[in-house]
């Protein structure tokens, strides 16, 4: 009897032991394995993909450098470190070195690209912009590249520098600069603008002597070779004060300008341009029913000349003195 007790005391004995040992290695495993990931293979895999992949298994990155490869392509992983299928914990670095893919490329070919394209071409290939040339061109437009060394296709070493020959674009027409002395403004203008130039500063002197409101000095000087799209400067010979008109009077800190469209049908485009201290911009630009009336307000203490288009017509041209 008393062995049998013994007997069943042991059994129960053994058997809790054996549930207490199995219940313990079954939640060391559960939490050995809740707290350890398996590293993944990351040779040759795009650098974003790895990035992505080891951030999801709770992985830190580290790199650790890059290095040229002829055979795995730039920005993929080269090496990695711990070795794929190691078994390590969370929140653990993984060691990685990344490709500058081969040490030597074709030359891509930039010729007829805008600077700015061959720029991000040549960055994305690890290469640098060497001597930079300009040329006028009568194909190539302004700002694309003509040429380059080396040439397109030649094998080259990354980190080289590649010289580039950029288009001004068409060469601009020289002329001969026209005698603007002696004739009136607006006469002057148009010949300004017959010629593709441009007009900038315009000034006035008085000499008693000569003939009043006329052209007494240009520059360039008449004669000299002007290419497309030079500026000239005008001298007026007008005797200062009032302008004896009646489209300006004064009025305060400003002196105003009164014009009125002709009576009619049709609406006419009207630009109201100013040149002030050589530069040029419009006060108005817009379409003016017949026998309206354009008003426009000039400051007194500057020189200014404006112009009055019709329908890209200049039609007056009036000279503001500074008081």
């Amino acid at each position: 009897m008393i062995a049998r007790i013994l007997k069943t005391t042991l059994l129960v004995t053994v058997f809790f032991l054996a549930a207490g040992i199995s219940t313990y290695l079954t939640l060391t495993v559960i939490i050995k394995s809740g707290d350890t990931v398996i590293v993944p293979d990351l040779a040759e895999k795009n650098l974003v993909y790895a990035l992505t992949i080891l951030s999801d298994l709770g992985l830190n990155t580290k790199v650790k450098g890059f290095e040229y490869s002829a055979t795995v392509p730039k920005n993929h992983i080269l090496f990695q470190d711990p070795d794929p299928g190691s078994e390590i914990k969370k929140d653990r670095d993984v060691r990685i070195i990344i490709s500058k893919g081969a040490k030597t490329i074709l030359m891509p070919n930039l010729e007829g690209l805008s600077l700015q394209q061959a720029r991000i071409i040549i960055e994305e290939n690890d290469l640098c912009i060497g001597t930079l040339s300009t040329t006028y061109h009568s194909i190539f437009e302004k700002e694309t590249l003509i040429c380059q060394t080396p040439l397109p296709g030649k094998m080259v070493t990354r980190e080289s520098c590649v010289d580039l020959l950029i288009s001004k674009g068409k060469q601009p027409v020289a002329y001969m600069m026209p005698d603007l002395t002696g004739i009136p403004l607006d006469d002057a203008i148009l010949t300004i603008e017959k010629y593709n130039l441009v007009l900038g500063e315009i000034k006035s002197v008085f000499h008693e002597d000569k003939p009043r409101n006329l052209i007494a000095f240009q520059e360039p000087l008449p004669g000299y070779q002007v290419l497309e799209e030079s500026i000239v400067n005008l001298v007026i010979n007008r005797e200062p004060g009032n302008n004896q008109t009646d489209l300006l009077r004064e009025s305060g800190g400003v002196r105003l300008f009164k014009y009125r469209l002709e009576n009619g049908f049709l609406r006419k485009r009207i630009r109201v341009n100013v040149n002030c201290f050589g530069i040029s911009f419009d006060l108005t630009n817009k379409l003016v029913k017949p026998g309206r009336e354009i008003w426009a307000f000039i400051a007194r203490k500057r020189n200014t000349t404006l112009f009055l288009y019709q329908d890209n017509e200049l039609i007056k041209t009036e000279v503001f003195d500074a008081w």
